[in-house]
């Protein structure tokens, strides 16, 4: 064996931001060593006893000699499993094994076992992504993460079961020959979608208008009313009227499950928009992301670009429910950390739902409630006026009648998504000069300045509420994105005084908490 100079390369995730990481490797004459460093975590400095078992193993043993490995940069944290292939392969093309040439170029993820096999590991596809977005076109992963790195459409993925392979690999490519390529293991699908429609849900109108507004502009949304009117299935039925995600989207959002889901469970590019649902015994941690050591996605990260449904939001604790407060308005959380910044994207629509009273009897079956008017206030007021002002929609869901069962059956998901699919294209075309997908990110100073400033004729209503102190300027603003929204599921190019009525009553639904 020769000894000297081996470097490969790997990817440190802060978030879903990679950094390209050259991981070095020298070895020089001394007492038997193996050290890493460049701020690794406690699972990234055990790499050394996995490295040497697994080389071993491989039949191509560490040398007996001082082994110094760096992970640069090294002011960037590493944590993790998924360093220890790079860094036996590092070691070993400093030893001599391996090419040197060779496996510069290359990146490499994954975790050793001390039989040599490769374990699959998580945030695969965005450590792939931050290397095809810095020019790196050959990932080595484990087999297990093949599918999920070849998501990503300009790198070429090969998928190693064991070091022996990876090592038998490059003394073919001394040799004249290649890496071998893996074989495509999913096509780039839309998914099997959620499995529901809104035709299920029986009557309830104006919850079912309020529903298509939402998804038409990407305004968020607050149901009331007793237990068992149908609040919950219709907010589970909300993603299927939403428009398919991009691929770009789509993108975003399984790089976000990357990190949290199960190993190998990311195979195929899901289209359909992700619904979640957190119990209102969630954490703050859990809700908006975080934890000791790793941290992870909330649920208003694995939400975006889909639904967040809060069902029973008064059970929500009150610290948990202000996190979201941040989130809805940059479509974004920051996780602050002694020695990081943490960004995780979170453009949701949010949905919540909410009993009238603590006992649920409040409406529609009044004379079977049992709370007092103390307990009522407590009740409402757990839902806070700053985080209710960033809701655009308030409807009140009342309980259904029998004569509902004999009116046909309601408009399948399949009719409304035409339509909010063919609103969202005129606001695509209107906004997307701009950098604006829908009318529910559109800033209000936009709206109420020339050319979208509605004339005082269309808008006098929403004026005497702002004059009259019922409306803060956030919500006026509000009611003018749902007058465009509702604009645009008619079908008209500016929005009419119908249209802001339509907002204003929507924004103050009678029965619901203001």
């Amino acid at each position: 064996m020769t000894l000297g100079l081996g470097r490969t390369r790997s990817v440190a995730l802060t978030g879903l931001d990679g950094t390209l990481v050259d991981v070095e490797a020298h070895i020089a004459a001394g007492l038997p060593a193996f050290t890493v460093g460049g701020l690794p975590d406690t699972a990234c400095a055990q790499a050394p006893d996995r490295v040497r078992a697994a080389a071993h193993t491989a039949g191509a043993p560490v040398p007996p000699h001082r082994v110094t490995v760096n992970l640069s940069p090294a002011s960037v944290p590493k944590r993790g499993s998924a360093f220890d292939l790079g860094i036996a392969v590092a070691v070993l093309a400093a030893a001599g094994v391996l090419p040197r040439r060779a496996v510069e170029d290359v990146v490499h993820l994954g975790e050793l076992s001390l039989d040599g096999r490769l374990r699959g590991v998580r945030g695969v596809l965005p450590a792939v992504l931050a290397a095809a977005r810095r020019g790196e076109r050959h990932v080595v992963v484990p087999d297990e993460n093949v599918a999920e790195a070849q998501l990503v459409g300009d790198v070429v993925v090969h998928g190693a079961r064991s070091l022996e392979q990876v090592i038998g690999w490059y003394r073919d490519a001394a040799g004249g020959g290649s890496l071998p390529v893996a074989e495509r293991r999913v096509p780039d699908g839309g998914g099997s979608g959620p499995g529901v429609d809104l035709a299920d849900v029986v009557g309830q109108p104006e919850a079912r208008a309020a529903l298509e507004l939402a998804a038409t502009g990407g305004h968020h949304l607050l149901m009331t009313g007793p237990p068992g009117v149908g609040k919950t299935m219709l907010a589970e039925r909300l993603v299927t009227i939403l428009p398919p995600l991009g691929r770009e989207e789509a993108l975003e959002v399984h790089a976000v499950r990357s990190l949290v889901a199960p190993v190998g469970d990311v195979t195929e590019l899901d289209r359909t928009p992700p619904f979640v649902a957190p119990h209102h015994s969630t954490s703050v941690a859990a809700l908006a992301g975080g934890g000791s050591g790793v941290v992870l996605p909330g649920a208003v990260s694995r939400a975006h670009h889909g639904v967040l449904f809060l069902d029973e939001a008064p059970e929500f604790r009150s610290s948990v429910l202000q996190t979201l407060r941040q989130p809805l308005e940059s479509g974004e959380v920051v996780i602050a950390r002694a020695r990081q910044l943490v960004r995780y994207p979170a453009r949701f629509l949010l949905v919540l739902a909410a009993n009238p009273c603590p006992c649920g009897m409040a409406f529609g079956k009044g004379a079977d409630c049992t709370c007092d008017s103390r307990d009522i206030r407590s009740y409402t007021s757990r839902l806070s006026g700053p985080l209710l002002d960033r809701v655009d929609l308030r409807v009140h869901v009342p309980p259904v009648r029998r004569a509902a069962f004999a009116e046909e059956t309601g408009e399948s998901s399949a009719t409304v998504a035409e339509r909010v699919l063919a609103a969202r294209g005129a606001q695509a075309e209107r906004w997307s000069p701009a950098g604006w997908r829908v009318n529910g990110l559109v800033p209000g100073y936009v709206l109420r300045r020339p050319p979208y400033r509605l004339p005082g004729s269309t808008t006098v209503a929403l004026d005497t509420a702002l004059d009259a102190g019922r409306l803060t300027l956030r919500g006026y603003d509000r009611v003018l994105r749902l007058a465009w929204s509702s604009a645009d599921l008619a079908g008209r190019a500016v929005p009419t005084r119908d249209d802001v009525a339509t907002g204003l009553v929507l924004r103050r639904a009678e029965g619901v908490a203001a």
